[in-house]
């Protein structure tokens, strides 16, 4: 039987969203070498409806046979997840386009745990998500467990961050602010409230949720919450995260780096990116589109020259 927690995210997962985006998953999973156990929506574009912004894709695939691309990408996969590549959709008058995120379910849950030093997973996805796409019945059951995992522990670490005494929105504003700290992220100063804005009743209900599903009792006054937890509990947890927050970026740069050898399809991304925001449009050659980096110094010397005849 699911735990209320699940309730809670079942009802979440299962919203409808737009059948265009629901084609476009349904594209991704047949395209994958072997078939995953679901594809996960999330992001700006879930929260926005914006369709001309970048649509956020999680595929999740029972192991490391499901990932795609060549011999590094493949490893690259292994070692440092997730691979990401963009790919665009067309339906009807419509183009969509997406960034995707593949991982295996190992993968998912060990970076679901509050021993993980890697923030990536369980801070985005104790944020609205939906499943969009799912193998069977018993694939459902297991990306939901992954799911609540991640809100348990977002859960947890705003109780050991937060102050002895917040509301749920202030324990969740706390948290993101680490999560976005500890990361290198270019996203501006309270990007975190931005991703409760209008989602408040959401995270209030939710938080307590997390907390009962680890067992971890708390007293409320009004809107005011107070888990219990003992100064050694928070002493500990201030340690662990010193050390998550020392170790995020590097991470993150490592992951950038390892991006520039299996981001797929990135010369494409980088291009509707720059038309999007100066109009302008590199024109890209089929070689620039498989060898990005080759010819980096030729898509930037163009990029200039377009500027410069643009501005003149």
């Amino acid at each position: 039987m699911p735990d209320a927690l699940e309730k809670f995210l079942i009802g979440e997962l299962t919203t409808s969203v737009h059948p265009d985006v629901v084609a476009f998953a349904d594209a991704l999973a047949s395209a994958c070498p072997q078939t995953p156990l679901g594809v996960l929506f999330y992001g700006s574009v879930l929260r926005t409806e914006d369709f001309e912004g970048i649509l956020d894709f999680y595929i999740v695939t029972e192991d490391a046979g499901g990932f795609t691309g060549g011999l590094v990408s493949r490893t690259g996969n292994l070692l440092l997840p997730p691979n990401v590549r963009y790919a665009e959709f067309k339906t009807g008058q419509r183009t969509l386009r997406a960034k995707i995120a593949v991982l295996s379910r190992q993968q998912f849950e060990e970076r679901t745990t509050l021993g993980t030093l890697d923030t990536t997973l369980w801070a985005r996805f104790c944020q609205p998500v939906r499943l969009i796409w799912v193998r069977d019945e018993k694939a459902a059951d297991t990306l939901l467990d992954l799911i609540a995992r991640c809100v348990t522990t977002a859960s947890c670490w705003a109780a050991l961050l937060g102050a002895p005494r917040m509301t749920a929105i202030e324990y969740w504003q706390s948290l993101f602010a680490r999560t976005y700290a500890s990361e290198l992220r270019v996203e501006k100063k309270g990007r975190g409230q931005s991703l409760i804005s209008g989602q408040e009743s959401r995270f209030a209900a939710m938080l307590p949720l997390g907390w009962a599903r680890a067992h971890l009792r708390y007293s409320a006054t009004g809107n005011a919450l107070e888990p219990v937890l003992s100064s050694g509990d928070r002493k500990r947890a201030a340690r662990r995260w010193k050390l998550v927050s020392q170790t995020g970026k590097s991470r993150n740069v490592v992951r950038l780096i390892k991006a520039a050898f299996t981001f797929e399809n990135g010369a494409s991304y980088l291009a509707w990116k720059i038309q999007r925001h100066t109009g302008l449009d590199l024109n890209l050659s089929e070689a620039e589109q498989k060898h990005p980096l080759l010819f980096l110094p030729v898509l930037l010397w163009r990029m200039q020259r377009l500027r410069k005849h643009a501005q003149s």
